[in-house]
């Protein structure tokens, strides 16, 4: 009897010690969707500084990429306890971000010495590598939590497992299911 409870004993401990490991994957996850986010941020920085020094540029494009590169970063997410209506909220001020990014580089168009400069291509450059990083990373972090979402939610795993929690997956944009109409 005493073998059967040690057993037992190992096997909930098992139970306990995945889960934790599953949890700490997807915190470790959403560290490298933030350390993503941070690059794209601090590419804008320069970008901005960079438009800044090189032309006399309409400053309500830069003010709308400051503010929204502000409300981008003023949302934090504790992976632990990540909720959808978190990750939606997310999302919303990162894609206004993506949109007043593309407000910018669309206005650039009007300064072709800017285009010319070496510190401007380049940082444009940067710029499809760092969303394909943010992209990789936000794959990566719903395949950590489909992981662990499957562990914990698991019979018999959910029966010893009631203090973890659920976590939220990243979702598409708004209106990304709507396909891109292409003009010549």
């Amino acid at each position: 009897m005493c073998l059967v409870n040690v057993i037992i004993l190992f096997w909930i401990m098992n139970i306990k010690n995945s889960a934790l490991k599953y949890s700490q994957a997807t915190g470790k996850s959403w560290g490298d969707v933030e350390a993503a986010y941070q690059r794209r941020f601090d590419l804008i920085d320069n970008l901005v500084e960079t438009v800044k020094g090189s032309a006399e540029f309409e400053k309500s494009t830069l003010t709308a990429i400051t503010e929204a590169r502000a409300n981008a970063t003023s949302i934090k997410i504790d992976p632990a306890k990540v909720t959808p209506e978190q990750l939606e909220a997310y999302n919303k001020v990162q894609g206004g971000l993506g949109g007043a990014l593309k407000s910018l580089i669309s206005t650039v168009e009007n300064y072709p010495e800017l285009k010319s400069t070496d510190a401007f291509k380049n940082l444009m450059h940067e710029l499809p590598s760092t969303e394909n990083q943010i992209l990789t990373a936000r794959s990566r972090f719903n395949e950590s939590v489909e992981i662990y979402n499957g562990y914990i939610l698991s019979i018999p795993n959910n029966w010893f497992l009631s203090n973890y929690k659920e976590k939220a997956f990243f979702k598409s944009d708004e209106g990304a299911s709507k396909s891109v109409k292409v003009k010549f």
